[in-house]
């Protein structure tokens, strides 16, 4: 897609009653808290073939994340036909695509704290062309291990997101797809996906707490593996326990269930999707489509 085409919707201080424009023609002030602090929260949201999934439950989660931030915002419920209008402008009202939100708590002068009355918020939102990442689905991914160097309410979809893109970088560099973060010797989550380990036939992944994202697709996964009998551990995975995992995979809203084969340059298993990777995979796009009233492709 043309970005110099994209419509996208904006919120502020500017535009108190909310504006649908081009892209290239947002402007944002420079004392927007977001801009200064990284003062606000995000969701993304997939959409298959124009249909959102499971909007209802990214909603809830991006309410929890404002509320703990102490931004008020209380027109999330409006969300859903701005993403509709911006869908059919974007000539995407049938297309896979991402809905990126952020709220941010808006324009005030660059002092650390904020004032009694709530401000306007600054609302962008922004639907995009989105192609799956079938290759890695399919083949697996190699990632890397990081020391976790997050603020410790990592369960909030904050925006300031540089510790995990500097973890990225560093996959990247060393041709990983993916960066572990390990907090205090203990797997946490990896820098934008929940991770899954597999051992002797149960799913291991860290608990929910405030060191974990509450992750729409690991609640997914959970769910499929007691309906598939999956045994599930909720116990956080050692970092020297990772190469004696059978299997390991993570799960995000992009990437849904992509395997993990290795880590560190070192193979996970055999170096190969394991069974019940494979088997999760094709439950969550059953799932997908079930709730979608999809045919079953994706």
């Amino acid at each position: 897609m043309n970005l110099k085409a994209q419509w996208v919707y904006l919120r502020s201080e500017a535009y108190p009653d909310g504006v649908i424009l081009k892209k290239g023609k947002v402007r944002i002030s420079p004392d927007d808290r977001g801009f200064l602090f990284a003062d606000g929260a995000y969701e993304v949201i997939r959409s298959y073939s124009g249909k959102l999934f499971l909007p209802e439950k990214h909603i809830a989660r991006f309410r929890h994340s404002l509320d703990a931030l102490r931004i008020p915002f209380s027109d999330t419920a409006s969300m859903a036909g701005i993403i509709r209008e911006l869908a059919v402008r974007n000539d995407l009202e049938h297309s896979d695509a991402l809905v990126y939100v952020q709220v941010t708590r808006g324009t005030w002068p660059r002092i650390l704290g904020f004032p009694a009355t709530p401000l306007i918020p600054t609302v962008y939102v922004e639907v995009s062309r989105f192609v799956p990442p079938t290759n890695e689905m399919a083949h697996g991914i190699a990632a890397i291990t990081v020391p976790d160097s997050r603020w410790t309410r990592c369960d909030i979809k904050w925006l300031g997101l540089l510790p995990n893109v500097l973890a990225r970088q560093q996959a990247t560099e060393a041709g990983a797809a993916e960066a572990i973060f390990v907090r205090e010797g203990l797997v946490t989550e990896g820098s934008h996906s929940t991770i899954f380990g597999v051992i002797r036939g149960t799913v291991v992944t860290h608990p929910l707490d405030h060191n974990v994202l509450p992750g729409i697709t690991r609640e997914i996964v959970l769910k499929l593996c007691s309906r598939l009998g999956v045994q599930v551990s909720e116990t956080p995975i050692p970092e020297t326990r990772v190469l004696d995992l059978d299997e390991m995979f993570l799960a995000c809203t992009t990437g849904e269930v992509t395997p993990i084969i290795r880590v560190n340059g070192q193979r996970i298993g055999n170096g190969q999707p394991g069974l019940v990777t494979r088997r999760l995979q094709e439950a969550f796009r059953a799932y997908v489509a079930d709730v979608l009233a999809l045919p079953n492709s994706h």
